[in-house]
Order: structure tokens, then sequence, then C-alpha cells
């Protein structure tokens, strides 16, 4: 039985997740590559790009959703845990905005299940953005991103117009370009005989059970720490994260714990797969999860400084 299908069966019997939950994987083909998108309204993207990275929208103007996911590097931060507006830490790790949109669910519960809903409940959570309201009547005081509105939206800004905006903005967040894409299009040369063993392993070891997909997860639940302890326990089941750009995304886990890629690597192999992994092997699928790095606006995706 190839590796997806093993790993997938195994975690199925034992009531872990569903294979229901799986949004139709390719088992010939478990990885895909990222799709073209087609451009939407660029005079909304522009509004949505815009509001992303002005800490006006937030109720004391202390964070913009930039603060938090820096596009500029690895579409989060090098903190195990953000601040929010009103300065209490995140409960959980930040999740990249890169690729997000192509996950089936948001946030590490994946409670919410729509780029719109998560907009929302960010501007209107106290402990994030602190309010819609008083930074959209302060944003609207500004004649030039007024204009802008206005150009793009025929209206005034609004929520509604908020919530459109960093929703296109955030479909637009893809990371094309990556060598494994690469490879999986035709080039041959695309990857060295390391990275070529690193994604032999990973699918022989099972980690394409729960990282498959165009987005390589992010589209299931999984309950963590399925033989051993992996990371805080709380909360128990979480949707995958995908592996792009995984490289550049440290710290990780839910809770931000292991602190580079070869501890995550041997800890999930231990906790979710009961393997334990050779240094060779960590060394050869750390080497395959580089290739994952795409590119943001002709820039390879990089990781913040520590």
């Amino acid at each position: 039985m190839p590796a997806l299908l093993l790993g997938a069966a195994t975690l199925a019997a034992s009531g872990l997740f569903s294979l229901r939950a799986v949004a139709a994987p390719d088992t010939r083909r478990p990885v895909l590559p990222l799709p073209s998108r087609p451009a939407p309204d660029q005079a909304r993207i522009a509004v949505g790009e815009r509001l992303f990275a002005d800490p006006r929208l937030s109720l004391h103007g202390r964070i913009s959703c930039w603060s938090c996911h820096d596009v500029s590097t690895n579409g989060a931060s090098a903190r195990p845990f953000d601040r929010g507006d009103d300065g209490t830490a995140m409960p959980l790790n930040t999740p990249t905005v890169f690729n997000s949109t192509l996950n089936f669910r948001f946030t590490w519960t994946g409670h919410i299940t729509s780029a719109p809903g998560m907009i929302a409940a960010s501007l209107r959570n106290p402990h994030v953005m602190g309010g819609d309201g008083p930074g959209i009547e302060r944003l609207r005081r500004d004649p030039v991103l007024a204009a802008q509105v206005r150009a793009a939206y025929h209206r005034e800004l609004d929520e509604p117009a908020v919530i459109d905006a960093l929703t296109l903005y955030l479909r637009s967040l893809t990371t094309p370009g990556a060598r494994f894409d690469q490879w999986l299009a035709g080039n041959r040369r695309a990857l060295t005989a390391q990275e070529r063993r690193g994604w032999a392993r990973f699918q022989s070891v099972g980690c394409v059970s729960c990282h498959q997909g165009v987005n390589i997860g992010g589209n299931l639940f999984q309950r963590h720490g399925i033989f051993h302890p992996l990371a805080s326990p709380n909360p128990a089941v979480l949707r995958v994260p995908s592996l792009r750009n995984v490289a550049t995304t440290a710290p990780y886990f839910h809770d931000g714990s292991a602190p580079d890629l070869s501890t995550a690597i041997l800890s999930m192999a231990r906790a979710q797969l009961d393997i334990t992994l050779s240094p060779g092997d960590v060394a050869d699928i750390t080497a395959f999860l580089g290739t994952l790095t795409g590119s943001y606006k002709g820039r390879p995706v990089r990781a913040p400084r520590r």
C-alpha cells in the first residue's frame, strides 16, 4: 500500500480523524504545485494592502495586521507568541498568512471557515485588533485613503469594505516558484539527491499522510501527541498546518516550543508516528522541506531576524 494510504488508513482506523475530512487528495500525486490564481480587482487589493499595514485600524493604534504577519519576511514573526493591541500575549503561535486562503479552515483550531470570517474575528477581538469601530472612524479622516476607497468601492470606508479589501489582499499572498513545485512540474534538476531522498523518506515514514495536497497540509484536523506527548496538551485537536515556506517559520508548533526545524521533525516523528529518525533521515527531510520555500513579489520568502 502506498505510504499515503497506509498512514491515512492507520490513523483513520484509530478513530483520530476521518478520511472524509481530507480535501480530495490525489493519491497518485499526494502533493500538488501551487495553482495560478486569477488576479481580482487590483484597486481593491491595493486598499487591502494599505489597511493590512496600517496600525490605525486597531483600537489603540498600536498594531497592524503586519505586526504579527510580516509579509516582507515569512508572513508571521519569529516570536513564540505575538501581542495584540491590548498588549496581552496571543494564546497560540501566529501562523503565516502566506497561502493561508488555500487552507480549508483558519487558525490552529480551525473554528473559522472563511477568510472574511477570520478577518472579522480579528478586527472585533479585544485581544487582537481591539474592535473595528474606532479604527475605521480614524481611517475615514485620511483624505488620501478615503479617495482610494471611493475609487475602489464607490462609497466611504465601512466594515464590509475593510473585510472585502483585506480578504482580496490575503488571497493575493501566495508564494509560487518553490523548487519542489518546479520539480513537480517536470524540472528534474530542481532538487538535489539529498532533497529527493528527503522527499522519499517524508513519504515512506508517513509524514505525507497529513501533509499533502496543494498546501502540503492545511486540509484536515489531527490529534497531536498520538504516541508520545507533543508540545502543550491543549488544544488537543488542531488543523494540520501547511508546510509551504516551513523552513522560514520557526519557532514551530501551536505553542512555539520547537526552536528549529530539526527539533520539530524529530518530535513530530516520535509523537505522531512512533518513529525515531536517524540523524541522516532528519538531515534529508530538513533538506526536502527547504525546497518548499516560494517567492513573494519576486523575492524568496525568508526567516525574520530573531
